[in-house]
């Protein structure tokens, strides 16, 4: 089932996820459904908190956009910083029509459950790690808009704002 995806600026967008306790089949079926929905619409990654749920649930596939083949469902995760800053490109579904050069740790190790309760480690780099660090930040409360400057973070504001009013 595809989810509605919250919208920056909503409150809940900002809120610390908890851990998943227990991988209930109603955890794989909100997995299931937030792999849909991100597909739905072209994304590469998505939080729970996105969809309004906040639990610390993550799916990611960088693989297309023509073919889908390698989702990663993390579960709990925590990432470790290896690499040297490096800047690139991002977008968010929950920010719609925007999109920013972010810096961040150009590799990072993954730490994560799976569906099925196993630890996943890897280190990711390139696309992979600026996902799972986006994806990360959702889990904290954090918006890739909240690390940009200022000045652009304002002008996209205010084109909300004007949307808003219309």
């Amino acid at each position: 089932m595809i989810l509605p995806v919250l919208r920056y600026p909503d409150p809940r967008l900002k809120r610390v996820s908890g851990p998943v306790t227990e991988i209930t089949p109603l955890i794989r079926s909100l997995a299931d459904d937030m792999a849909e929905t991100m597909y739905a619409r072209d994304g590469i990654g998505l939080a729970a908190p996105q969809v309004g749920v906040p639990l610390r649930l993550v799916v990611m596939d960088i693989s297309g956009p023509e073919v889908r083949g390698d989702l990663m469902v993390l579960i709990n995760p925590v990432l470790t910083p290896l690499g040297p800053e490096k800047e690139s490109d991002e977008g968010c579904l929950s920010v719609p029509d925007f999109r920013a050069q972010v810096c961040r740790p150009s590799r990072v190790l993954v730490e994560a459950l799976n569906l099925e309760g196993e630890v996943r480690r890897f280190e990711a780099e390139g696309t992979l790690a600026v996902c799972a660090q986006h994806e990360y930040d959702h889990l904290e409360g954090t918006l890739f808009i909240d690390r940009v400057s200022r000045l652009k973070r304002a002008l996209y504001d205010r084109r909300i704002r004007k949307k808003e009013k219309k």
